[in-house]
């Protein structure tokens, strides 16, 4: 019988993914179910195929741009904070700060709170609104960058190094491998906000997304759009691409690009190196070993339980914080966004 002392009795992995007992739903379910709430629109989180889905209007958007019909059979839009009875259990949705619509799950039930969290960063980030700490019995968290090695530091310290790289090389296009949902439009913003106001060069796959942002109040500027055909030149401009520099196709007609890549991984140089990257640009969209750990102490959680990444470390660290650690083990967790 579920204990609600006990979360681990109403709240658990399945094959299916987090599961909720007495509300009789999924957390961001990596294969169908009957009813899933989804933290956010990366596709690791924001799967097809479920029959009722809740998630922010936001998110519900981007679901619906990247899935069509297979977004789900229902779709139940909850604004950030209003509360939503789900079977036996109250779910709010709060601000996680990772990208458009990303929210934490917020579940109480017979008097005790567990908070999924999501992806989440403790950046600010001029696209989303900011991570909301939200105190609980039981924080689960990501784990992505979760060694002391990862500090990922100011974003616009990033940006300044990139404009100062294209004012040092102005006949070369400098390639800013980035995610199209989430990177692309927090560096556009960035760029903006350091006061770029040229057209920034898009691949074609990623106008569509921009627009959509643009439609929830985030204005990108002039944006140009470019196939996979060739950017024809464009030396001294900046053009986002899919990868930093992976297709080919990219690559072909432009002026001596230039190789850049906004990731958190980018703190590891053997990463860049692998990738060809000649400018590595650390800007994460998921939180440090620094923010993940006073997070887990800001929420008072006496139970953290960790979804993926490096949950060794982490849970090292949070068994020495005085808390209970718990690996979950999930599959189907990926680096989308980084």
């Amino acid at each position: 019988m579920a204990d609600p002392d006990r979360f681990e009795s109403w709240l658990f992995p399945t094959p299916r993914g987090l599961y909720c007992a007495p509300g009789d739903f999924h957390v961001d379910p990596h294969l169908p179910v009957d009813r899933a709430v989804i933290s956010h629109g990366h596709s690791d989180h924001a799967r097809p195929g479920n029959r009722a889905v809740l998630a922010t209007p936001e998110t519900l958007a981007i679901m619906r741009l990247r899935l069509g019909a297979a977004a789900g059979e229902t779709l139940q839009a909850a604004g950030y904070g209003e509360a939503v009875r789900i079977g036996e259990t109250e779910v709010r949705l709060v601000p996680a700060g990772h990208v458009l619509g990303s929210a934490q799950v917020v579940i109480e039930w017979r008097g005790r709170r567990a908070v999924v969290s999501g992806d989440y960063k403790r950046a600010a980030d001029p696209t989303c609104p900011g991570f909301e700490l939200v105190e609980a019995g039981l924080f689960v968290t990501e784990a992505t960058f979760a060694l002391p090695v990862f500090r990922h530091g100011r974003p616009e310290d990033e940006i300044a190094r990139l404009l100062a790289s294209l004012a040092a090389f102005p006949d070369r296009a400098h390639v800013v491998g980035v995610y199209g949902l989430g990177k692309c439009q927090r560096v556009i913003r960035l760029l903006r906000n350091a006061g770029f106001e040229r057209p920034i060069h898009l691949n074609a796959g990623f106008s569509a997304m921009c627009t959509l942002y643009e439609e929830f109040g985030v204005p990108l500027g002039p944006l140009a759009r470019v196939g996979d055909e060739g950017a024809g030149g464009l030396g001294g401009e900046i053009v986002l691409a899919p990868s930093a520099g992976g297709s080919e196709r990219w690559l072909q007609g432009l002026s001596d690009p230039l190789i850049a890549f906004a990731s958190g991984w980018m703190r590891v140089r053997a990463r860049a190196r692998q990738r060809g990257v000649e400018l590595p640009l650390v800007i994460s969209d998921h939180a440090d070993w620094p923010e993940l750990v006073a997070t887990i102490a800001e929420t008072g959680a006496g139970e953290v339980w960790i979804t993926h990444g490096r949950d060794d470390a982490l849970a090292y660290q949070v068994t020495a914080m005085g808390r209970r650690a718990r690996a979950l083990a999930l599959v189907g967790r990926e680096e989308e966004g980084e």
